[in-house]
């Protein structure tokens, strides 16, 4: 938000106190702004670094011990036994999970990307990002963990715009892998080391300890094709990653009890195993000594297929068995706002 007094909330920022705030301009990456999405014209120089943001009272404001103290909970709950994250896109989704008594929450951004018709990949802007972290941020009170792919940077300064953005919405946690493209292409480690050190730096200026998980890629990169080799990677470049700042590493791919033991063995630090529907069971993780659970697209991929097989029953003149068993006004009344935005 660097010059910026206003929140996507409407309130103001701490950034208004010195808080996050970084003078000068934005640099563009990839040859465009980081609010526009791909194919937008570039940065002219005179654009501020983000729209305003103006969507009501959507989240209550988060006081800096506030923000402290939920990602001081966030860290807490990687070392104390396995912490699933069915992830959200939404704030209805982040609010049933908060009153089913899940301790965290955390976004995936395939699921919110897909949500408003875009592949992932960045594809979204970064104030299209901003704005609905914003808004599942400021709908629950447990932490929440924003995957911010990449970082929606080209730059490390770029970057660093991205992560005060990220808690000024009120995130406690992020995801930063270290792939380039849809290709899975790698970083290098030297590189992606001080990516992550650079988002560590933010947090710290800011008195926030940001959960940092940082995702290697080296199972799905074509540099790897042999999985032991892609597992070795992981092994590599975890301390390096924890030495740079981050506090869990998160090999995607494969969730298998072999793979599971076989990265606990070899890393030190949290672990975050992707829950696919080839995983290993939750038990059999928590057993393995996984420490988070996270499960991507999947969750929103279950909905969507939902939707569909209703919608192709409806066409085919069907009855309407498709909608047995929804939940009733009252049942969803209590994930709801019922002020006015």
């Amino acid at each position: 938000m660097g010059r910026h007094c206003v929140s996507p909330a409407g309130y103001t920022t701490p950034a208004s106190r010195g808080f996050l705030a970084t003078p000068g301009p934005p640099t563009a990456g990839r040859g465009q702004s980081l609010d526009e999405p791909r194919g937008a014209p570039r940065w002219d120089g005179d654009r501020p670094l983000r729209k305003s943001l103006r969507i009501g009272p959507v989240a209550r404001r988060v006081t800096d011990s506030a923000l402290k103290q939920k990602a001081e909970r966030l860290l807490s709950l990687h070392k104390d036994g396995l912490l699933v994250l069915p992830n959200v896109w939404d704030p209805i989704g982040a609010r049933i999970l908060e009153a089913k008594g899940y301790s965290a929450v955390a976004t995936a951004s395939a699921a919110l990307s897909a949500s408003l018709g875009f592949a992932d990949g960045e594809r979204i802007s970064r104030h299209t990002l901003v704005e609905y972290l914003t808004r599942v941020a400021g709908s629950v009170q447990v932490p929440v963990s924003a995957d911010i792919e990449g970082g929606y940077a080209e730059s490390v300064a770029d970057l660093e715009d991205t992560i005060r953005l990220v808690l000024e919405g009120g995130a406690v946690g992020v995801n930063i892998q270290d792939s380039l493209d849809d290709a899975h292409t790698l970083r290098g480690k030297d590189e992606q080391c001080r990516r992550l050190a650079a988002a560590r730096r933010v947090a710290d200026r800011a008195g926030v300890h940001l959960v940092i998980n940082a995702r290697t890629d080296a199972f799905l990169s074509p540099a790897f094709p042999d999985r032991a080799r892609a597992l070795e990677e992981c092994v590599a470049r975890a301390p390096d990653y924890v030495a740079a700042g981050a506090d869990c590493i998160y090999p995607i791919g494969p969730g298998d009890e072999a793979t599971a033991r076989a990265l606990r063995e070899g890393i030190r630090s949290p672990v975050n195993i992707l829950g696919s529907p080839k995983a290993a069971p939750l038990s059999v993780l928590r057993a393995s000594g996984i420490n988070r659970v996270s499960f991507g697209p999947y969750p929103f991929r279950a909905c969507l297929r939902r939707f569909v097989e209703i919608v192709d029953a409806l066409k085919a003149d069907g009855d309407y068995v498709c909608f047995d068993g929804v939940l009733s006004p009252g049942e969803v009344g209590p994930y709801l706002r019922h002020e006015s935005e």
